[in-house]
């Protein structure tokens, strides 16, 4: 059987951003396509409303200061578009960049009309590949922009709860609307490394069995890339939550701040865990390198004992088989026999012997 053959996809750094000037507006990811996706939520305590369009324009349409306005613009190949939609809503040429840029790493930043806040979003997809993915935040008074780099989120939960009025988003406005996009997004971080901690668990009772899989090694070499992504996406988010909660801004009200502070307490927590995972992930290859090397040192063992029992047996064979005239023993009648009851004793002896101290 043909063994099988894994090819571990690296990330492209991308060059377009060098030399270019700062607030540039270059796209710096994987996914490009044209086309922009527009999702509009407009809703309030008493009334909600869902649009969808393939026009960035169709957001310049929501203004309403009774309404909470969450615009989700999925695709951001299209500088163009995204150029329009921040030029609309007053955003600095500096965000747009950060926008498009999926190589930004999670931050927040704090501007006098709203707040941009950057994020990975981490979650499986249908074919169980784990996607992390960019995702920028814009708080304004009343509205949230979010861009993300392709179709596919965490917030199917906080849609069925705007639409069907569950919880407590249609009563609160947009600061606690952008902390339940933050909650989803760290929620489906505890999904991702009790995966990983599945993940673990799987390889480590493959170590302890008789023959440990020829891919066991490539295995646990793709979960320690996958913790270090997931390490790298949610150690930064943990400044920018920690920065959150300390905030001193009108767009955050006070009682959304307990919110926040819970919040932290959460992403501490997933940081903890993915150390811990981290860590036992580290110890893993040296569990497969010790498991392995007591195996060998077992084979070593039985090689040992049986050269030590042979090496007796192999001289007194070597000092009969000489071929001199005068040999004192081999007149006897009965030294064949002799011969072989001595070589007999050494070997049962030294079997005794070797039960005794234990090494077999």
């Amino acid at each position: 059987m043909a063994k099988r053959k894994r090819h571990f996809q690296k990330r492209p750094k991308s060059t377009k951003s060098l030399n270019q000037a700062p607030g540039t507006a270059t796209y710096v990811g994987r996914k490009e396509s044209l086309e922009i996706e527009l999702e509009v939520i407009d809703y309030n305590k008493l009334s909600f409303d869902r649009y969808l369009s393939n026009n960035p324009e169709d957001a310049f349409n929501f203004e309403n200061e009774d309404k909470i306005t969450w615009i989700n613009i999925n695709g951001l190949y299209n500088t163009q578009e995204i150029e329009k939609l921040g030029k609309y809503y007053g955003l600095h040429p500096l965000i747009i960049e950060d926008i498009v840029n999926t190589n930004q790493r999670p931050k927040i930043d704090e501007y006098q009309d709203y707040l941009f806040v950057v994020a990975k979003m981490l979650y499986h997809k249908t074919n169980g590949e784990l996607e992390n993915e960019h995702i920028s935040i814009v708080i304004g008074k009343d509205y949230i922009l979010t861009f993300q780099e392709a179709d596919g989120d965490v917030f199917d939960g906080v849609r069925d709860r705007i639409s069907n009025a569950k919880g407590r988003i249609r009563n609160n406005g947009s600061d606690y609307l952008m902390f339940t996009l933050l909650d989803a997004i760290i929620d489906n971080y505890f999904v991702v490394i009790e995966e990983i901690s599945d993940k673990i668990e799987i390889l480590e009772e493959q170590l302890f069995v008789a023959k440990p899989s020829d891919d066991i090694t490539f295995e646990i070499q793709e979960l320690k890339r996958t913790v270090l992504r997931i390490r790298r996406a949610v150690f930064p988010l943990r400044e920018v939550i920690s920065r959150l909660e300390k905030i001193d801004n009108n767009l955050i009200e006070d009682k959304t701040q307990n919110y926040i502070r819970d919040l932290y307490d959460h992403i501490i927590q997933v940081s903890e865990n993915i150390e811990i995972y981290r860590e036992m992930t580290w110890g893993l290859m040296d569990m497969y390198m010790t498991t392995i090397s007591n195996k060998m040192n077992e084979v070593m063992k039985v090689l040992t004992i049986m050269a030590s029992i042979f090496i007796p047996l192999t001289f007194i064979a070597g000092i009969y088989g000489m071929n001199f005239e005068y040999m004192p023993e081999l007149q006897y009648k009965y030294s064949y026999f002799i011969l072989w009851g001595v070589m007999i004793v050494i070997f049962l002896a030294m079997l005794y012997y070797f039960q005794r101290k234990k090494w077999l």
